[in-house]
């Protein structure tokens, strides 16, 4: 595994910062989300911003689809909220299955695709290994998290640390000369 395999294309505020609008005009045409902490914290409902935003993406005419490790009923409730879009759920991220899955239920490939999510090493990860485009988002948090996430988000703070480096250097530093 690459540790670039890690890094996101882009990595932003929010969800809701994104321009989609430009996306559409470089001629993207299907957006991925994962759902908790991307969307809204953990296990919240959608809320009235999330209803909005699908509407939104619709209109521009984007297809869009959540692809979430969670259970069928937290993915479908909020499907149905929100309801401009699909859904996959138990979706085994990092795994590539789930992404080339959605891509196929939207009618979008690798080219066209594009996954926002909260977590490295399930959603960009996964994202990068199906050759979409991953856009990052600092979560969506509630004041408490599960034990396991505080743990991810650990972990994924050295990553994020080695993909601002990289960032900023615009190359990989461990091929940079020691001297």
């Amino acid at each position: 595994m690459s540790k670039r395999n890690l890094y996101p294309k882009d990595y932003v505020n929010s969800t809701y910062s994104i321009d989609f609008k430009k996306l559409y005009e470089e001629g993207y045409r299907g957006v991925i989300f994962d759902v908790d902490n991307t969307l809204v914290p953990h296990n919240a409902p959608a809320d009235d911003r999330a209803k909005a935003f699908f509407k939104e993406l619709h209109d521009i005419g984007f297809e869009a689809l959540l692809l979430s490790n969670n259970k069928e009923p937290r993915v479908k409730t909020f499907k149905e909220a929100v309801t401009y879009c699909s859904y996959i759920y138990k979706a085994n991220k990092p795994s590539a299955k789930g992404y080339k899955k959605a891509m196929e239920q939207m009618g979008t490939d690798e080219t066209n695709t594009i996954f926002v999510g909260d977590q490295v090493l399930t959603d960009v990860w996964g994202a990068n290994r199906a050759g979409i485009r991953s856009v990052m988002v600092k979560p969506v948090l509630k004041w408490k998290e599960e034990p396991q996430i505080i743990l991810k988000r650990f972990l994924e703070a050295f990553i994020l640390l080695g993909y601002k480096i990289y960032k900023m250097y615009g190359k990989d530093i461990y091929k940079v000369p020691l001297k």
